[in-house]
């Protein structure tokens, strides 16, 4: 007895529903000819193209699966017969059925602009699906690239499209690719209609057409249209540098942390700071590399073991030098600040030697991947947003653990008072270990995120180092709460500034406010409570 999973069930009825509605009720059934694949398969690419343009007017299901098997570099051809590939067997594209594929026949080869050609044609052709996410998708992959050639599957999709914002989105299809239309008339028409597009496609398209445009009330309604469009999209603008000043907070708040403790609360003025996120960075390629190699098929959840892996690691080598160097220079800033530094050297050239000079790529999970269209110019990368969920948590549980543990008692007991804490019990070395390992590790989870937005390589950490004592020191000296205010306000502000006035002055611009706000409030934005503090 022959029994199917439910799985392969749905796919054959699937694959039976989609073959159905193509050749009956949605696609006219035109058979492709031999000499419709032979044409498509060898010539130069205009005629190629041509051959390509008249099939689009009658295609069938089989004109749907040559032309994919084109894309996919799958045809081979010999003697004016074209073959499709398929599973190393040969199946003959105009009867569908299984073929001998001769050895000498020879592989389709489609250059650029044939591809091109070909993908905006599937992309018509998808517009029967009977899936409405992949119908919308295919109209804006012919919103991009609009061409009157392919106006007669516009009309035939948009008179059995049901869905009101799908046929919405061809009628903008149309009207982008009436705008190069020869009547003077019909390209006015599509101007007026497409400033209802609000979308960065449409806008691109219009400027472009109003360069060739001669016509001066075609040129006009352009103009108007792009007004409308620039007006709809501003508020994407917006909310894109909010949000993109939000994600740059996060990452500044993340790197931060780890100073809060080593430079905030112990004095410790760690210029090797940004060569431990350059380990944690480095910690999270060596764990993904290790998943590629042995456990590719549970890849997505390689980050589950790396963020503990990073902050183990950068917390061990903070530990190290604590116990080896810093230990021996505490209450002498200067020579802490050299030594630092020279450590920074040593981390870095430390790691050229084992992974070399270039940059190193870091995947995302797919589950990072992607991202929410909230408006048309406005996308939210799953990635920063994890991160900043990621740095949320992570702040809080540093909250939890300075005030909330043992720990974190002994660390604010020793910060505080010293000699006082000694006298208590307390093991004032160990406890300098300690926090300082705590926040090597937490520069530790900052270069573990870091390696989710960008590559990781020997100078990860220089890029931020600077911002981070800013944070730091506008923030307040040994202030959680104010190292949180500071990086929203210092990423958010940034951002800002670099949409009005270029990178470069808004890094300086940024720069002159720390420093005017530190002349006249030195203490930062939360001043430290207690009996010898200033008020």
């Amino acid at each position: 007895m022959i029994t199917l999973n439910t799985t392969k069930i749905k796919l054959i009825l699937k694959r039976l529903l989609w073959s159905a509605i193509i050749s009956t009720s949605v696609l006219p059934a035109f058979a492709l000819t031999p000499e419709q694949a032979k044409s498509l398969s060898v010539g130069e690419t205009d005629a190629r193209i041509k051959i390509l343009s008249q099939v689009l007017k009658e295609p069938d299901d089989k004109t749907l699966i040559f032309l994919q098997a084109l894309s996919d570099d799958s045809v081979k051809y010999l003697d004016g017969h074209a073959f499709i590939i398929k599973n190393n067997l040969g199946i003959d594209p105009v009867t569908g059925a299984s073929v001998q594929v001769p050895t000498e026949a020879q592989d389709v080869v489609s250059n650029n602009r044939m591809r091109g050609e070909l993908d905006a044609a599937l992309s018509a052709l998808r517009l029967f699906s009977p899936d409405p996410m992949l119908r919308m998708a295919a109209v804006k992959d012919l919103q991009k690239e609009p061409d009157l050639e392919k106006l007669p599957v516009l009309d035939r999709a948009l008179k059995q499209e049901q869905v009101q914002s799908i046929r919405d989105q061809i009628e903008i299809a149309k009207s982008s690719a009436l705008l190069s239309a020869d009547g003077a008339a019909v390209r006015l028409d599509a101007a007026k209609k497409l400033s209802n597009s609000h979308s960065p496609d449409t806008q691109l398209l219009l400027n472009q057409r109003l360069d060739l445009e001669t016509d001066p009330l075609v040129k006009s309604a352009i103009q108007d249209s792009l007004k409308i469009i620039a007006a709809s999209l501003v508020w994407g603008e917006r909310l894109g540098a909010l949000f993109t000043g939000i994600s740059l907070s996060s990452i500044l708040l993340l790197v931060a942390l780890g100073l809060a403790i080593t430079y905030g609360l112990m004095g410790v003025i760690n210029m090797a700071h940004g060569e431990l996120m350059m380990v944690g960075a480095y910690a999270t390629y060596v764990i993904q590399t290790f998943f590629i190699h042995h456990f590719s098929a549970y890849f997505d959840y390689y980050l589950v073991i790396a963020v503990p892996v990073s902050f183990l690691v950068s917390a061990f080598v903070g530990a190290i030098l604590e116990r080896s160097v810093l230990r021996f220079l505490y209450g002498r800033p200067l020579e802490t600040l050299l030594a630092t530094w020279g450590i920074s050297l040593i981390l870095m050239q430390l790691v050229r030697s084992i992974f070399g000079a270039q940059n190193v790529a870091v995947e995302n999970p797919s589950w990072m991947s992607g991202g929410i269209q909230v408006l048309p110019n406005l996308i939210l990368p799953w990635n920063r947003m994890i991160i900043i969920v990621f740095a949320v948590f992570v702040l809080m549980a540093m909250a939890m653990l300075i005030s909330k543990t043992r720990l974190g008692l002994f660390v604010r007991g020793v910060t505080q008072n010293r000699p006082m804490a000694a006298c208590m019990g307390v093991n004032t070395a160990r406890i300098d270990t300690y926090a300082f390992a705590l926040g090597s590790g937490v520069a530790g989870l900052a270069g573990c995120a870091l390696s989710q937005i960008g590559n990781v390589g020997p100078d990860l950490g220089q890029g931020y180092i600077v911002d981070a004592f800013m944070v730091v020191v506008l923030g307040g000296v040994g202030q959680l709460a104010g190292t949180v205010y500071a990086a929203l306000g210092l990423g958010v502000i940034n951002k800002i500034l670099e949409g009005l006035t270029g990178a470069v002055l808004a890094k300086i611009a940024v720069l002159v406010f720390i420093v005017v706000f530190i002349q006249k409030r030195p203490q930062g934005l939360f001043a430290v409570k207690g009996r010898s503090a200033e008020a």
